[in-house]
């Protein structure tokens, strides 16, 4: 089933998306509260049941709230772009490596996306997210995927200039991936996918900007799939309902970044700027749609003073 959260009639309600047409809940609740209570399949049968309402007279909301953020970054070939030539390091094949993204920037498919305050060289990322249907701790790779209540696409803006920057004191991404997570166009229920004898599921992405096809690849080709990640996750912590693990960005031109990397020209494939869409499809999801505008500008934060090397380390006790 596609859960959506959508806005109707100046209420927040959850449905089912059945072709152009969604199936609404006659009851005020949210996709976090069902995750949470594990009942969204059974609210969705319960919608089904509802007549009809066309899509175009809902707004389509981020489909939830998520309490955490975890994106990892999975796909091979992405790093490999990203990181050209110095290449991948060892270490990226020992672990599913992921940050800590900020929830409070999560978008809907309805929502323009700003540019971040001071950015210039501005990216979309292309990847898919699951989201947790109950809770785990040091749950086995086995066992990950059954704790993936659905799947939803999720585009990672980032502030390329920012991030390079920031970066290089060793932590981050900070403000490079702080202003815009969009999240859509709607959660699809765990039972509409069949992993492969290894958990992989070979969905095929695609990434258009301004309607020109820029990156194509498939889910298959992630060094880890959905349950491995699970698994990692919640390695020594708790795993709840309603967190999203992204799976990091695609392969072949599933962001910007990568295909610079790998030669392309910032004339032909300029950074992002008001103005422009980008689309990203996700076969067995659906499409989401984003525009981006203008954003704030900066408000100016003054460079740390330096240390003076006469300063007294401590104070002495009298």
């Amino acid at each position: 089933m596609k859960i959506a959260s959508v806005r109707h009639e100046g209420s927040h309600r959850v449905g089912v998306v059945v072709d152009e047409a969604v199936h609404l809940l006659d009851r005020p609740v949210t996709v976090l509260s069902l995750v949470q209570a594990g009942t969204l399949l059974d609210a969705g049968r319960d919608a089904l049941r509802a007549r009809p309402v066309a899509l175009s007279d809902v707004r389509l909301l981020a489909p939830l709230e998520p309490p955490s953020v975890r994106d990892f970054v999975t796909f091979e070939e992405h790093v490999e772009g990203m990181r050209a030539p110095a290449g991948l390091p060892d270490a990226w094949y020992d672990a599913p490596t992921f940050y800590f993204s900020n929830p409070a920037a999560t978008l809907g498919p309805a929502d323009d996306v700003p540019v971040p305050p001071g950015c210039s060289v501005l990216d979309f990322e292309l990847e898919v997210a699951a989201v947790i249907g109950r809770t785990g701790r040091d749950v086995a790779p086995a066992d990950g995927w059954g704790h993936v209540a659905g799947l939803t696409i999720l585009n990672d803006w980032s502030a390329r200039d920012l991030q390079s920057r920031e970066m290089q004191v060793g932590l981050g991404p900070a403000k490079g991936k702080d202003t815009a997570t969009t999240l859509g166009p709607w959660l699809v229920t765990a039972d509409e996918f069949a992993p492969d004898g290894e958990g992989f599921l070979d969905l095929a992405l695609r990434a258009s900007v301004n309607g020109t096809v820029v990156g194509e690849d498939l889910l298959s080709n992630m060094g880890w799939p959905f349950g491995d990640l699970v698994a990692y996750a919640s390695r020594g912590t708790e795993l709840r309902p309603g967190d999203v693990l992204g799976s990091g960005t695609c392969g072949h031109g599933g962001c910007l970044g990568e295909l610079w990397g790998r030669g392309a020209s910032r004339t032909d494939l300029p950074p992002l700027t008001p103005g422009d869409v980008v689309t990203l499809d996700v076969e067995g999801i659906g499409t989401l749609t984003s525009r981006v505008v203008p954003g704030a500008d900066p408000v100016p934060i003054p460079r740390a003073r330096t240390r003076p090397r006469t300063r007294p380390a401590h104070r002495e006790h009298a």
